[in-house]
């Protein structure tokens, strides 16, 4: 086999490839053999017919089909182990010359994975907020706690907000009574802004037996544009009773004997919500600064016909095609970036972790985790879900070696929470 290599781009190369029929017997050999096993020719046992007959009854050109068939890729693999690429998609392949007893020459065209190198992950710096404890907010939570376990209690005056009311309600649409906005013994907590716009605004100082409206044009269907009248009629006002503050309410609400613990506790609990913020805030900081850090070219004809593809069926404008080729872009520069981490740090996947990724993905395609097991092995793409927990861990290998600070300057340790951001 002579080869010619030439490279169209950084990201492309091409082949012309000539192979003397020396190097093609085997493929003889295994197209005289097959069409044999096909054909019936009457004086010969099925699949011992000879090579001659063959060509004779069913023709020189069908044999040099199954011949160029069966050998191309075989000098395809040949090519891609020689020159040691690693290619991106399916490569183009097209038979320009074919001398009978002489040779076949043909071009072979793939868009391969670039050269390129990754950054040092420790010059990767990226700033976090920092972790503090406010006070405020701890007491707010103590009290969001105080009112899960408050007691309503009927009063004889107007409702303010945070009072719970319970309200009959009558609406019109254009002058028709609607049943969408119209309810019997509706409680509702002033202040919540969970009715029609306007409505909170008009309730507080309600009392029992008074009767409010309020009106308003809606935005959206199914009565856009139209005139509504709501008229709320007050039939009880309720105020919530939080607990004492008191040792007891502790014991009663968790498994602390004192609000001193309870509060300690509701610190804690709001500390490594922040730290995991913090780690998530970081993990994104220290990928965008490894994409922006590496200098990657991404092959313009896998990303065409992933727009081809999209925009088959001609929706979308020229911003949105604008912008979802930028996003491709950045994908397929992510999965570039990414896999050649992983490949540099010998980055493996274990079981637990891809049953891990599974339960997680899971919800975002309505199934359970078994069911998206099934499909991937279904549909062939198992290695799609490996190849992502792969990518992640491997970002995960650079966050881990990135120098993250808070903006005041200390050093943030995420060697805690390194092994969840895989995921």
């Amino acid at each position: 086999m002579k080869a010619d290599k030439e490279v169209l781009t950084p990201t492309r190369i091409k082949f012309t490839v000539e192979v003397p029929f020396d190097e093609l017997k085997p493929d003889f050999q295994t197209a005289y053999r097959e069409i044999a096993k096909q054909v019936n020719i009457p004086g010969f046992r099925k699949g011992k017919v000879p090579p001659s007959i063959i060509d004779q009854r069913v023709g020189r050109a069908a044999v040099m089909e199954e011949v160029v068939n069966a050998a191309i890729p075989r000098f395809y693999t040949q090519l891609i182990q020689e020159h040691s690429l690693q290619p991106f998609a399916s490569p183009e392949v097209k038979l320009t010359e074919l001398k009978d007893g002489k040779s076949i020459t043909f071009t072979i065209e793939v868009d391969v994975k670039p050269e390129f190198d990754l950054p040092d992950f420790a010059s990767i710096e990226v700033s976090v907020d920092p972790v503090t404890i406010d006070e405020k907010f701890v007491a707010e939570q103590f009290d969001l706690l105080r009112r899960r376990f408050a007691t309503m209690k009927v009063v004889e005056r107007s409702a303010a907000l945070e009072d719970l009311v319970i309200l009959d309600a009558k609406g019109t649409v254009d002058g028709e009574e609607s049943d969408d906005y119209s309810a019997t013994a509706l409680n509702y907590e002033l202040g919540t802004e969970g009715l029609v716009p306007g409505a909170d605004e008009v309730l507080v100082g309600i009392s029992v037996d008074q009767t409010r409206e309020v009106e308003f044009t809606p935005d959206e269907d199914p009565h856009q544009g139209k005139k509504v009248k709501v008229s709320f009629t007050c039939t009880g006002v309720r105020e919530r009773e939080l607990p004492e503050a008191n040792d007891e309410f502790a014991q009663m609400a968790s498994e602390f004997d004192t609000v001193t613990e309870l509060k300690a506790d509701l610190a804690e609990r709001i500390r490594k919500v922040q730290v995991a913020e913090q780690a998530i805030a970081a993990r994104e900081k220290v990928y965008d600064a490894l994409l922006e850090k590496t200098d990657v070219t991404v092959p313009d004809n896998i990303v065409e016909r992933d727009m081809n593809q999209h925009f088959a069926d001609g929706h979308g404008d020229d911003a949105y095609r604008e912008e979802y080729r930028e996003n491709a872009i950045k994908t397929l520069k992510s999965r570039l970036i990414l896999d050649k981490v992983a490949d540099q740090e010998n980055v493996q996947v274990n079981e637990m972790e891809l049953s891990q990724w599974l339960v997680q993905a899971a919800p975002r395609y309505g199934v359970t985790p078994e069911q998206l097991a099934d499909e991937l092995v279904k549909n062939d793409s198992l290695g799609f879900a490996l190849n992502e927990v792969r990518r992640g861990k491997a970002l995960s290998v650079v966050v881990e070696r990135a120098n993250v600070k808070t903006t005041d300057g200390e050093v943030v340790d995420l060697s805690e929470f390194t092994g969840a951001l895989a995921q």
